[in-house]
């Protein structure tokens, strides 16, 4: 067995850590489980989770229902090939997300996270257009933005400091104003008109853009720029990856605008945070277009483990907790705990923007500026002393727990943020 020190030795030895600069980094901690929002290490201190490791963890660490329903699948069919074949995880899942995403969703394709849901909803979107014989090929998106970290997704996200080594070998987009003070729709419009007939799709992050800085942006827009889409002909990809179940109040962001996007994007918390899942969503117009006796007009898209029955059943567990009273009002009283904390700190001279919306709240610091400001790192430290992980994204700070957590355990995550903005100079 893997002991504390070895364990430590390996990880120097071996492990690349994700978004980590190894010249600079602190030594990694050795996480020996986890329960509800808190991370037990291995030198007994627990750290309150108040990120959903990466907004993964919707429910609460080792949920019990959803660890039973992978067990229970494990016993019966770990793995299949899912092309010609199927299972019933993959099937209920399919109906129940079906049922709950915005009506006229109606087609499921299944990856492996949220990158690849997203180059899957681009793909579908080009070659949609192509099988209907239109050539489109531009693709929309907004300043800011965030999709992921493969090719496609990089190319229709924000340029910056995670693009920049590669920016001369993405394909090129047709950029939008960011949305949060940007003339959006002006700027729609006149692309419409310079370019008509040649944009294929807009993809958003509906109401919020997460990576990009927690921004946070109108109902208003977002069903504008639907009406414009569907005017024109071009498709509309919701990313609700970072948005979808709960996140922003209602189940999808979407649900703020009352708008059915035509391909909707879905990881992150599908599966509770236990399995890595992607999700694409397709109206019957989309998979219709493919649909036919030449067999090349088929989607050529697929992953190995495309539909793993183990991710489908922890995801399926995960919908119906969803549906319990007592999740819808755990995410009420966190929202409303989110808003107390920000009030009381809206106060400070170092606090700019506090802004809240369902179980997702942020603030600036007026502390450097950008992903690279090394406020964010010093906060995660004294978060880190006090017992609460928080991973800033340079000056913006946001606390986004799982639906699970107490209110102690939430207080003392704005604690130790509050305990940092006093100190700041």
């Amino acid at each position: 067995m893997t002991t504390t020190s070895s364990l430590r030795e390996l990880d120097r030895a071996h492990l690349w850590h994700p978004y980590t600069q190894h010249g600079l980094a602190p030594e990694a901690l050795p996480v020996v489980s986890g329960k509800g929002a808190l991370l037990e290490l291995e030198d007994g201190r627990t750290l309150v989770d108040a990120i959903s490791s990466w907004w993964v963890t919707l429910h609460g660490h080792a949920e019990p229902a959803i660890a039973r329903a992978i067990a229970e699948q494990a016993q019966r069919l770990e793995q299949v090939i899912f092309a010609g074949f199927t299972h019933a995880p993959a099937a209920e899942l399919a109906e129940g997300l079906v049922a709950a995403a915005p009506r006229g969703l109606t087609r499921l394709f299944l990856s492996d996270n949220g990158s690849t849901a997203v180059e899957v909803a681009l793909k579908m979107a080009l070659q949609f257009h192509q099988h209907r014989g239109e050539k489109r090929t531009v693709v929309a998106t907004l300043e800011g933005a965030y999709h992921g970290d493969t090719f496609g997704a990089m190319s229709v996200s924000g340029r910056g400091v995670f693009t920049a080594p590669f920016e001369p070998l993405l394909f090129e987009v047709a950029r939008l104003p960011e949305p949060v003070d940007g003339d959006v729709l002006g700027a729609f419009d006149r692309l419409l008109d310079a370019r008509k007939g040649e944009v294929a799709a807009l993809i958003v992050e509906p109401l919020l853009q997460a990576a990009g800085g927690m921004r946070m942006w109108r109902s208003e827009l977002l069903g504008a720029l639907s009406d414009r889409a569907r005017t024109a002909g071009v498709l509309l990809i919701a990313d609700e990856v970072a948005t979808g179940f709960g996140r922003t109040g209602p189940l999808w962001a979407c649900d703020h605008s009352a708008v059915t996007p035509d391909l909707l994007c879905l990881s992150k918390g599908i599966t509770g945070g236990f399995l890595p899942l992607g999700a694409t969503l397709a109206t019957e117009r989309i998979f219709e277009a493919f649909r036919s006796e030449d067999r090349l007009r088929t989607f050529f898209h697929g992953h190995s483990y495309t539909g793993n029955p183990l991710a489908c059943a922890a995801a399926v567990a995960s919908l119906e907790l969803l549906k319990a009273p007592a999740c819808m009002a755990a995410r009420d009283r966190i929202e409303a705990q989110h808003q107390r904390a920000l009030d009381r700190l809206s106060a400070s001279p170092h606090v700019r923007n506090p802004r809240v919306m369902g179980t997702v709240a942020a603030l600036d610091l007026d502390a450097g500026q950008g992903y690279l400001a090394r406020v964010g790192t010093e906060l995660a430290r004294h978060a880190r002393e006090r017992g609460v992980l928080l991973r800033p994204l340079g000056n913006v700070v946001y606390i986004m727990p799982p639906y699970g957590i107490t209110e102690a355990q939430l207080q003392q995550a704005w604690d130790a943020v509050g305990s940092f903005v006093e100190q700041l100079p």
